[in-house]
């Protein structure tokens, strides 16, 4: 028989013995040479003993053995995810099966500092309500005040949590905390109980949790890592897709080309403007995006290079292959990183050919109509019809162009006729008037509408005797044959100004006898005459010098009408 200072230490030394000792026993059983039945005993108890020990060790070893594999499988487990809820549950549930425990609970330091649960698992891996988050709430402390893990059989008894509330207020018994660590840092806790069974947790339990637990807080760490730089890249790809939005949707094209002259961006507003895509554009040289552009533009990036200043509001009229004439206002800067170093330039391209089209029209536009009536019109608010107010009218022609006419050219006739039309229009606008229409040789102009004007009736003598000086100098410059008279009528009274005809087609005028009567005015008067109405006479008599004529019959009227002509001003 063996005495323990000879026996074997290992359990493979301990296998080899018992197999020596059974083999010994058989043997003599085989050859019939038993000792004594006492001796045999005491072979036959060794053997017993040490099966016992052996079994007990075995037992030891594949519950070690198995926890091994379980942390190996678990460590797999909780790196497999870097999404921290993920991570998180994988952990817990982890714990309440490793442990055996009833409830398990992970605790994280919050940004305050706080330790605050994440995350609470029961046996049946399943997420805990609010109302069964009760733990105990000293030996949480104490594991963070410490660093080291806390294992109680039986809270209840446990002279180190005697008369705690918290273990006596929700009846716990076996306890089990272990710190979450990652390099001698605190992050948190582990924390599982039973509140039923005491004598659950042991050492074995401890350690393997803060095996366990190291693991974990690698994990949680790497997932909170992850999360931290997946909410930076969420947000920086948030404001980089904010940022493409703004600079797809600023009205100017903008291009960025690299100190090679190589473009390296262009946004929406640039591949409409340029006629491209922005395939085509961007990897491109600047002198082939603006080729059409390039011997104006040339010298001025160089200028940019040079001085490292700006160069704003240039201005080019060219032709654009897929466009026809263009006109481009540009925009030149250096393109400069964080340290203000020169990267390159950058473009700001802004399309100005409709707008020099409109400014061309709405010039046109203030030849025929004054500027300040154009102020008065919103474009967003016209509607058919009009309002009824007090206008004086001026009708005025040219005498004798329809046998002028017949001796000249069509080219030439245009010409001479546009500059006595002009000469009228010039003198309408001149007093704030507003020219309704040309009617061949003849025109038709208005005062005191839209804007109020209270000496409108003498603005409008004024005129006449404008558009008298006008076509004298104008004799100055035309060859004797060219010499046309012209005839004015003024006439005051009501009309209904606004705009006439359909949505498509409008036409801004006054209709009422007013307009009819100032046009019989006119076309009653003698050569270079002005001749005004009774009603318009009166307004101005004390600021005119006019003389009385024969009442004149009107076509259209019933009754004579009085009439003045027109000799200057007082």
């Amino acid at each position: 028989m063996m005495d323990n200072t000879t026996r074997p230490r290992t359990v493979h030394d301990q296998l080899v013995a018992l197999a020596t000792v059974a083999a010994k026993i058989h043997a003599e059983v085989e050859a019939g040479k038993l000792k004594s039945p006492k001796q045999t005993a005491e072979q036959l108890q060794f053997l017993q003993s040490n099966l016992e020990t052996l079994s007990a060790k075995m037992e030891i070893f594949q519950r070690e053995h198995g926890n091994m594999l379980a942390l190996v499988e678990i460590g797999q487990i909780i790196n497999s995810s870097l999404e921290l809820d993920e991570v998180l549950r994988i952990v817990m549930d982890n714990i309440v099966r490793l442990t055996k425990a009833e409830r398990g609970f992970l605790m994280l330091r919050n940004e305050q500092g706080k330790m605050t649960a994440r995350i609470a698992r029961n046996w049946e891996m399943e997420s805990i309500n609010s109302s069964e988050k009760n733990v105990s709430r000293s030996v949480v402390q104490r594991v963070i005040n410490t660093g080291e893990s806390v294992v109680t059989t039986n809270a209840q008894e446990d002279q180190r949590f005697v008369g705690q509330e918290s273990i006596v207020a929700f009846n716990l018994r076996s306890i089990l905390c272990v710190p979450l660590k990652v390099k001698n840092d605190l992050i948190g806790v582990i924390y599982a109980d039973n509140r039923i069974r005491a004598g659950i947790f042991a050492e074995t339990e401890k350690e393997l949790l803060e095996a366990f637990a190291n693991q974990a807080a690698i994990a949680i760490d790497n997932a909170r890592l992850f999360s931290s730089l997946k909410g930076t890249l969420e947000e920086v790809t948030a404001l980089k897709n904010l940022m493409d939005n703004v600079f797809a949707s600023i009205a100017s094209g903008v291009i960025t080309a690299d100190i090679q002259d190589k473009i390296t961006l262009a946004n929406r507003a640039a591949e409409t403007i340029l006629g491209s895509s922005t395939q085509d554009i961007i990897g491109s040289q600047l002198n082939e995006a603006l080729a059409s552009v390039s011997s104006e533009l040339g010298p001025r990036l160089t200028e940019v290079r040079k001085t490292d200043k700006p160069i704003v509001d240039l201005e080019i009229s060219h032709n654009l292959p897929k466009r026809g004439n263009v006109d481009w206002r540009l925009n030149l800067s250096p393109l400069k990183d964080a340290n203000q170093k020169t990267q390159g330039v950058a473009i700001v391209l802004d399309d100005l050919t409709e707008r020099k089209k409109l400014e061309a029209q709405r010039r046109l536009f203030e030849r025929m109509v004054s500027p300040a009536v154009i102020e008065q019109l919103d474009p967003n608010g016209l509607q058919l019809g009009g309002r009824r107010t007090e206008i004086t009218v001026l009708f005025a022609d040219i005498r004798g162009f329809t046998a002028y006419s017949e001796h000249l050219a069509p080219e030439k006739l245009v010409n001479i006729l546009n500059q006595y039309l002009a000469a009228m229009a010039d003198a309408v606008l001149a007093q704030e008037g507003t020219v309704d229409k040309f009617m061949g040789d003849a025109i038709m102009a208005w005062f005191n509408a839209p804007i109020p004007q209270p000496d409108h009736t003498l603005r409008a003598v004024k005129t006449a005797l404008a558009i008298r000086e006008s076509i004298e100098n104008l004799y100055k410059k035309l060859s004797n044959d060219s010499h046309l008279a012209f005839g004015v009528g003024i006439h005051f009274g009501d009309a209904v100004l606004g705009l006439i005809g359909t949505e498509k087609r409008l036409e801004y005028t006054a209709i009422s006898d007013t307009v009819n009567t100032a046009k019989r005015l006119q076309e009653n008067s003698a050569t270079n005459q002005i001749i005004i109405s009774r009603d318009a006479y009166d307004r101005v008599k004390d600021r005119v010098l006019a003389k009385p004529l024969p009442e004149m019959s009107m076509k259209g009227k019933s009754k004579l009408m009085q009439v003045f002509e027109v000799v200057g001003l007082k």
